[in-house]
C-alpha cells in the first residue's frame, strides 16, 4: 500500500466526457500536479494544492482522478513521455565520443540553471513512491529500462562505427552511465550545485573513453 493516499477522496465519475474541454482539463490537472511534485514532491502536495493550482473545481478533479495515486500514476506517465523524448532527440544522432559529451553538457547546464534544485524528476518520484507503491514502481522501472535501452542502444552504435573496441560492454557501460546520472542529480539537489552531477558524469564518461579506439 502506498504512503501517500488522500484523507478526503470521492469515486470518479465512471463515464468521463472526453470532450475537447474535458481533456484540457485533465491536461490542466496533470501539468499542476506535475510541477508541485517535481517541486514539492510527491508526499507534501495534496490534491487541494494541485485544485488550486490548476484552476480545476472540486467535481472537475475527481471526474478524471478518483484519489491521489491515480492522479500520481498520470503523473508518472506524463513526465516519463517527456523524458524519453527529449533523451531520445538528443542521443540518437550521438556518433563520437564528443557527441556523447555534448549529451552530458547538455544535462549539466539545465541542472546548474536551477543551482542543481530538485534533481530528475522520475528519480525524485521514484525515491518517494518505489518502495510504497506497487504500480508506481513498475511505471518507472519501465522508464529507467528504456532510458537505459537509449543509452545501451548509442554506445553499441559507437562501438559498430569503430569509436569503441571490441571490449567495450554497451550493457554494462550503459548501466554505469544511467546510474551516474541519477546519483549525480541526487548529491547536486543536496549540494545545490551542479558541480557534483558534472564530476559523476565526467568520471563515468572517461571511463567509456578507455574502450576508445586509437
Amino acid at each position: 500500500m502506498s504512503n501517500v493516499p488522500e484523507g478526503d477522496t470521492v469515486s470518479a465519475t465512471s463515464d468521463v466526457r472526453r470532450t475537447p474541454r474535458g481533456l484540457e482539463t485533465r491536461s490542466r490537472i496533470v501539468d499542476s500536479a506535475a510541477k508541485l511534485f517535481y517541486v514539492r514532491g510527491v508526499n507534501a502536495t495534496t490534491l487541494d494544492d494541485v485544485r488550486l493550482a490548476s484552476g480545476a473545481s472540486k467535481s472537475q478533479l475527481y471526474n478524471h482522478f478518483e484519489d491521489k495515486r491515480a492522479l500520481i500514476h498520470a503523473v508518472i506517465d506524463v513526465q516519463s513521455k517527456f523524458v524519453l523524448a527529449r533523451e531520445e532527440q538528443r542521443l540518437r544522432g550521438v556518433k563520437t565520443l564528443a557527441g556523447l559529451r555534448r549529451w552530458r553538457d547538455a544535462l549539466v547546464h539545465a541542472n546548474s540553471l536551477q543551482d542543481g534544485s530538485y534533481g530528475c524528476a522520475l528519480g525524485a518520484m521514484s525515491i518517494e513512491l518505489s518502495d510504497n507503491d506497487e504500480k508506481s514502481r513498475q511505471a518507472l522501472n519501465a522508464s529507467f529500462d528504456a532510458w537505459q535501452r537509449m543509452l545501451v542502444e548509442t554506445l553499441t552504435r559507437l562501438r559498430v562505427l569503430g569509436v569503441l573496441s571490441e571490449d567495450a560492454d554497451p550493457q554494462r557501460l550503459g548501466t554505469g552511465l544511467l546510474a551516474a546520472l541519477q546519483g549525480g542529480y541526487v548529491l547536486a539537489q543536496n549540494a545545490h550545485s551542479s558541480e557534483p552531477m558534472a564530476v559523476a558524469l565526467d568520471m563515468a564518461l572517461d571511463h567509456i573513453a578507455f574502450f576508445a579506439r586509437n
